[in-house]
């Protein structure tokens, strides 16, 4: 027996065997185990002890159990031979041809490991769910709040307790929802319609959520019952169209409208009691302000109300941006007024939105067409026709500048994606084109960076970092000047949505995988916490064998009965779990061409002859009972299909499907490839049906046929299961269908290729009568010297890389029909000369000849049966069958994540990392109590004294009393989202203090407190608030720049109303203007050390 090796164009045989492991090689292989089980650091055998397992553990001992039995029996059937080759026990296992040319370019086995190298440690909350399993609930926004990560989907809302992060498994009522098996343990909400936003309000502890059927919804955070499903506490009607994007207290916008829902109807709502509480929706409801209505130049609306999608509001400063793709508003916060409108260059905009002139002209028209009008009443159209005119000539010169800009950029590429807030307050904006655009607090464009050609999904900020995900599934970490820190290819689909919680980043890919990054990613932590998850591989490495049945036939446009499909496929289905049947000239002619050609063009793929083979097989199979087809793909004469055992579905997924014509100037699929790809236990395995160029002296260009194949086979999906678009995907921009990282064919990114098909290489140098000769003789030997297609891949021209099992059956090619035999080759005039046409060849993970199978050589397969079946003649080629034992190393991500829990929480040099990098700085504050007076402002100071880190600094709101004349609160209510009350104004309430450094906060009592009373939009009823004193609690929370832990400092601040009061007329309007800050925020002081600072702060005196 030859040797098998691959050395240059040395390409031999290569058989796997087996033999008894001797006492040495057994004692090596446990001393292999035992180095990487000890491979971590000594405080893990706290751990394992036995102490530490408990009622709850034992599922989770128990699987531990049987993965390290798996290991060990992995090691002690891998021997050492004397040549120093290693080979694993499979007796029954065939000799197989290698081609050259493959572990280089784009034929390079694709690099897999426990831990992926190129990026950091990530905690999988929810593996990706197959594809199939996500119709009608693909998930599409993630909010955290303090102890919950919430996500948003199609079908309604789910959380996730930080506390069961780590969590073993996904359990529902004692049932495993599909899709949500390795997923850590969440509770849903009950259906609705599909979730678009979601905002948390941290100050009343409830979650704000923005629907598609235009309701917004609210859920409240803590929950006594853990049963599932769970109901919203309460909703109302928002818009007539989907809530696109919501900031508290509650912004929403629907085809450009703006609402404002007003914190004290929101307030009054909740505080309803039971008997009360079927009148909150409606309070609520009809509360609303329309800010279309409240902002008018020359009589007109001069709000961007055609593209508005995204909303932020800027706490530094108490302003709001609401954006659409080419434009942007800005907001105050405090007294709803707009600021002002630009457009993405920065540009002041006073452009007058057309459809909403038109609009308000036409109900003014109704009005006076049906509405009696008395004579001494007069309409009171606020359009003349000559501003109508005016507007009209605006619009449409607005509309030239739109097409003009279109088709200089190219399709809108500069249209904004995603916008976000940092902490000392500028706006980041990310473009189609990949730019990222920094604006600061007053709308002034800035500078753009690009360091990535895929278009923004979205932008997130924590501390002194900002990142950024990409339709490509590209992570992106920037400091505040817009530097580039590092980056990584996070998801293999666009990243859709990122969140802040538990010291993570949590990333939503448009696939529905949702993973955590710690905040502190792209430091020397992600080296250590990535040596101790590979050294601790066997622990969550599940092995798995599946057999996979091959067919090959080329029907030759006939029709086959079912004892041929039985012999072919039947007789050898019994024992898979997979079974993969391609099929050639199901169908040929001109005219079948050219509706093939027709159909690939519409999008519509399939026939009658098709589907009567795929029912034929299909009953061959059991279909129903035994099997289920999950794919099939035809190209004119091409068809392939997979069947999958039942009790395997659950772990078959995302199939795609893919076509290539090669015929007639790479455009008829006459000639040409299917493919079918799936992920099986989480792997993806793809399998192409080949018909190449016919001919004997056509072997360059069958070698060309499969070059273009292979380079250019892009899979993808039926559009009823495409998550684009509708998950936040930038509908202008094609769905990425795989994420290579390099430009490489998807082929090159399987962990399993299997080519099967006609691929019609021929028999050289040999006549017909010695061809006959030697197959009478069953001389295979020989005649495989002569084999077109064992030369081309010795040489490295075709296949690279791939392998064949050992050919012991007859040339498949040409045959009479209905001739039973080795005679029935072809006697007629041509004397074709028999060839093996049909063949089957694949590639696995293995880097060289023999691999174990472990996470780092995910599947491993080898050849138990490569025949023909000769008995079947129905058609001019034998249908040929291969059967593949396939190992499948997998990850159980439920068993990961608590390996990765333990080692966050065990290993020493982790933990003093940890502490050193998430420590919040030592702050200082110059008073714990502030009195206000009418029109007063009083100076806050927050010094940083901790010698060496920055510190970040938010002032939220706790709540609100009323003073009674004792001197004594009562009625005390927390904010909306610990918002500030409209007479109080404190500027920055965010920002950044650098070491040694003092900053100066504005506290501010504004004049007029004046409260309005909105339903339906417009204002009914005006009035001064009360005048009894007023306190509140405000909190300076302060952080480091990589930790989401805080150090507070609470302030009590005291409004002492006069005792006059001011009478309001409902007719007049009283709003200010905007006025700048009458304290603007002061430089920053020097101090020399932490001592100066003490003594600094202890000079200061409070008001």
């Amino acid at each position: 027996m030859e040797e098998g090796r691959e050395n240059g164009d040395a390409v031999e045989y290569t058989e796997q065997s087996g033999m008894k492991l001797n006492f040495e090689e057994e004692h090596l292989s446990t001393k292999v185990f035992e180095r990487n089980y000890y491979s971590s650091s000594s405080d893990d055998e706290d751990f394992y002890s036995l102490n530490s397992f408990d009622s709850d553990n034992v599922e989770i001992a128990s699987k531990r159990l049987d993965y390290m039995i798996q290991f060990l029996d992995r090691k002690l059937a891998t021997t050492t031979c004397s040549n120093g080759r290693n080979e694993v026990s499979e007796p029954e296992s065939l000799p197989e041809f290698i081609g050259s040319g493959g572990g280089t370019g784009i034929f390079k086995v694709p690099v897999r490991s426990a831990v992926h190298p190129d990026r950091p440690p990530s905690l999988e909350v929810r593996p990706r769910p197959p594809t199939e399993t996500q119709l009608g609930c693909f998930l599409r926004t993630i909010e955290c709040t303090e102890t919950q990560l919430w996500a948003g989907g199609e079908c309604g809302v789910r959380y996730w307790n930080f506390s069961d992060l780590y969590s073993a498994g996904c359990r529902i009522e004692g049932m495993v929802r599909s899709g949500d098996e390795e997923a850590a343990s969440f509770h849903e909400s009950d259906h609705t319609s599909a979730t678009l936003c979601l905002v948390a309000d941290a100050g009343n502890r409830v979650v704000w959520s923005g629907h598609r059927d235009g309701k917004i919804r609210l859920w409240k955070m803590d929950r006594h019952s853990v049963d599932s499903p769970f109901r919203e506490g309460l909703s109302w009607l928002a818009h007539r169209g989907p809530v696109l994007s919501m900031v508290m207290s509650s912004y929403g916008s629907e085809s450009g409208v703006i609402k404002i829902w007003p914190w004290e109807a929101i307030k009054k709502s909740l505080s309803l009691t039971l008997e009360e509480r079927h009148m909150a929706a409606l309070i609520v409801e009809r509360s609303y302000i329309d800010l279309r209505s409240q902002v008018f130049v020359n009589g007109a609306s001069n709000i961007f109300t055609a593209d508005v999608k995204f909303m932020v509001c800027d706490n530094s400063r108490g302003r709001v941006w609401s954006a659409g793709h080419l434009s942007f508003a800005l907001w105050d916060a405090r007294t709803r007024e707009l600021l002002k409108v630009f457009n993405v260059d920065g540009q002041i905009d006073n452009r007058v939105d057309i459809s909403s002139v038109m609009d308000l002209a036409m109900e003014d028209e109704m009005k006076m067409r049906f509405v009696p009008i008395s004579k001494k009443e007069k309409p009171q159209s606020p359009f003349s026709f000559l501003q109508i005119s005016r507007n009209a000539i605006i619009g449409a010169a607005d509309a030239v500048r739109r097409v003009t800009i279109k088709g200089a950029f190219g399709d809108d590429n500069r249209r904004t994606e995603a916008i976000a807030v940092t902490i000392d307050g500028m706006i980041w904006t990310g473009c189609m084109n990949g730019a990222l655009v920094q604006w600061d607090g007053d709308g002034n464009r800035l500078h753009d960076v690009l360091y990535h050609s895929f278009a923004v999904q979205c932008i997130c900020t924590i501390g002194s970092r900002i990142w950024v995900g990409y339709l490509s599934g590209t992570v992106q970490v920037l400091d505040l000047k817009g530097k580039l820190i590092g980056e990584w290819v996070a998801h293999r689909s666009p990243i859709i949505k990122m969140a802040i919680g538990a010291g993570y980043i949590f990333t939503l890919a448009n696939d529905g995988g949702l993973r955590g990054w710690n905040i502190t990613s792209l430091c020397p932590l992600d080296n250590i916490v990535r040596s101790e998850l590979s050294g601790k591989e066997f622990l969550y490495t599940r092995l798995e064998r599946i057999k996979v049945l091959v067919g090959t036939w080329n029907v030759a446009q006939g029709r086959a009965s079912q004892d041929s499909l039985i012999s072919w496929l039947g007789s050898s289905a019994s024992n898979v779990d997979i079974v993969v049947v391609g099929l050639q000239e199901v169908e040929m002619g001109a005219g079948v061409l050219a509706m093939s050609a027709m159909q690939e063009t519409v999008g519509i793929e399939g026939s009658t002859v098709g589907q009567w083979w795929l029912d034929l097989i299909g009953k061959t199979l059991d279909e129903g009972s035994s099997f289920e087809r999950v794919g099939y793909r035809q190209l004119a004469g091409l068809l392939i299909a997979v069947w999958v055992r039942n009790n395997l579905r659950a772990h078959v997924g995302d199939v795609d499907a893919a076509a290539v014509p090669c015929g007639f100037g790479r455009t008829i699929g006459n000639k040409g490839a299917v493919g079918l790809r799936m992920r099986v236990y989480d792997r993806i395995m793809c399998f192409v049906n080949c018909h190449f160029a016919a001919h004997l002296e056509a072997v360059n260009r069958r070698n060309s046929d499969y070059d273009h194949v292979y380079r250019n086979m892009i899979f993808s999906r039926p559009s009823n299961v495409t998550n684009s678009g509708v998950a936040g995907v930038s509908s202008s921009v094609p769905l990425l269908r795989s994420n290579t990282g390099e430009g490489l064919p998807e082929l090159s990114e399987a962990d399993m290729v299997v080519f099967l098909g006609d691929f019609n290489y021929r028999l050289y140098d040999i006549s017909y009568d010695e061809a006959r000769d030697f197959v009478s003789q069953r001389c295979f030997d020989w005649l495989k010297e002569k084999d077109q297609l064992r030369a081309e891949m010795k040489a490295g021209k075709v296949f690279q890389g791939m392998r064949e099992g050992i050919i012991r059956f007859p040339p498949t090619y040409k045959f009479e029909k209905h001739q039973a035999g080795l005679a029935g080759y072809d006697s007629g005039e041509k004397k074709r000369i028999p060839a093996w046409c049909d063949r089957i060849l694949y590639r696995d993970s293995r880097s060289s000849s023999v691999s174990e199978c472990n996470l780092d050589c995910p599947v491993v397969s080898t050849i138990s049966q490569y025949e023909a079946c000769m008995d079947v003649t129905d058609s001019d080629h034998k249908p040929v069958r291969c059967i593949f034992s396939v190992d499948v190393a997998r990850v159980d991500e439920s068993e990961r994540r608590q390996v990765f829990r333990e080692i966050i929480e065990s290993n020493e040099e982790i933990k003093f990392l940890l502490e050193k990098l998430q420590k919040v700085p030592e702050t200082v504050v110059s008073t714990n109590n502030i009195i206000l007076q009418n029109h007063d402002t009083s100076i806050l100071r927050i010094a940083n004294k901790s010698g060496g880190n920055r510190a970040l600094f938010e002032i939220i709101c706790e709540g609100e009393s009323t003073i009674k004349e004792d001197g004594q609160g009562y009625d005390h209510h927390p904010r909306g989202s610990f918002g500030f009350p409209r007479w109080l104004e404190v500027t920055p309430a965010a920002g950044i203090i650098e070491v040694n450094q003092i900053v100066e906060v504005s506290v501010r009592h504004e004049e007029f407190q004046i409260l309005e009373e909105f339903v339906d939009g417009s204002p009914q009823n005006c009035w001064c608030e009360e005048t009894k004193d007023k306190e509140v609690i405000l909190v300076v929370d302060v952080s480091g720049s990589f930790t989401t832990n805080k150090r507070s400092h609470r302030i009590r601040v005291r409004c002492c109303f006069p005792l006059t009061t001011t009478q309001i007329d409902s007719k007049s309007n009283n709003s200010r203007q905007p006025q700048g800050n009458l304290l603007h925020r002061s430089d920053m002081q020097h101090l020399g050390s932490s001592s100066d600072v003490v003594s600094h702060i202890r000079d200061l005196h409070g008001p």
